[in-house]
């Protein structure tokens, strides 16, 4: 309990100074801000493995049949690479969602700001669960795992033409029937009162369909990550750090999404491999080690062949 209430206070914390010291005044992030952050977030979320290895040094001692210290930073270390892989996708949608609804860029940080808030509640819960299922009836981790081999499957026959439209979503149906939309903006504000009635900025509404589509993309990321591994702080720390790292990665890739296309592939990879290692855990034993280095090696060969392919495409 103790360490779960240090870890609140240490991403409050950081999410604290985010938004009142670093993030005060709504600007435009550049390209070279957000290329610092997404390093210092990164570096953030590297270092934390090393309280990871001595959080469970100290359980192993007083518990030797636990998990092992190395082998706890490593599923940590797995699992954040996995979510942070499976996020590339949220930015290809956040950037959708932020163009239907014409949020200018120097009021998007408040939105993803806002949006993890609703992400470390709804994240836990389903990892609450589905750790809670997966411990309870042994036979989810098939049906997890069947699940996410579908997933890679749908992606990879998926159409570009099948865009998601944020404004004839059901998300957005159903936000009118309950508090009036205006297409007007108020600097930052979420709402705006008119004639006495209050109406839902198009701010507000982004973040509404951010949130949920958050919560789809959970829906694949979670069960991902419990293939790795069912200890729900290791499950929910990597989650956690992954998206706070998905800030300052969207406003560093928005503008040069095109360019890792061919990243796609990469995420198929990943969704297939813990897909099949959640369906044949009882048959093969795969070392935590090979589970790093094959995602690992997924994402940077998604990377290398996006940028090389990149200048021909364009050519």
């Amino acid at each position: 309990m103790i360490v779960w209430i240090a870890f609140f206070v240490l991403i409050f914390s950081f999410l604290a100074l985010d938004l009142g010291v670093f993030n005060k005044t709504p600007h435009i992030i550049s390209n070279k801000e957000a290329a610092k952050w997404t390093v210092i977030w990164m570096m953030l979320s590297l270092c934390f493995s090393g309280i990871v290895f001595w959080l469970y040094q100290e359980a192993y001692v007083s518990n030797p049949t636990g998990l092992k210290p190395l082998t706890a930073t490593i599923k940590y270390i797995t699992g954040y690479l996995i979510e942070l892989s499976l996020s590339i996708d949220n930015i290809f949608v956040i950037a959708l969602i932020f163009a239907a609804f014409k949020i200018p860029q120097k009021y998007q940080h408040r939105i993803l700001f806002w949006g993890i808030i609703g992400a470390i509640v709804f994240r836990g819960l389903m990892i609450f669960f589905g750790v809670l299922l997966i411990n309870k009836f042994s036979w989810t981790t098939y049906l997890f795992g069947g699940f996410l081999v579908f997933s890679a499957i749908k992606m990879l026959f998926t159409k570009d033409e099948d865009e998601f439209e944020p404004k004839e979503s059901l998300v957005y149906k159903l936000l009118g029937k309950i508090i009036p939309i205006t297409t007007h903006t108020d600097k930052e504000h979420f709402f705006i009162i008119k004639d006495n009635k209050t109406f839902a900025t198009p701010l507000f509404v982004a973040l509404v369909v951010i949130e949920v589509m958050d919560v789809l993309f959970a829906v694949d990321s979670v069960p991902a990550i419990l293939a790795i591994t069912s200890d729900p702080f290791l499950v929910f720390s990597s989650n956690i750090f992954a998206i706070l790292g998905l800030r300052s990665m969207y406003f560093f890739l928005a503008n040069m999404l095109e360019r890792f296309s061919h990243l796609e592939y990469s995420l198929i990879a990943i969704l297939s491999f813990v897909g099949l290692k959640m369906l044949f855990h009882e048959f093969v034993e795969i070392p935590e080690w090979i589970s790093l280095c094959f995602i690992a090696l997924s994402l940077l060969v998604g990377v290398l062949i996006s940028l090389n392919a990149a200048p021909k495409e364009n050519a």
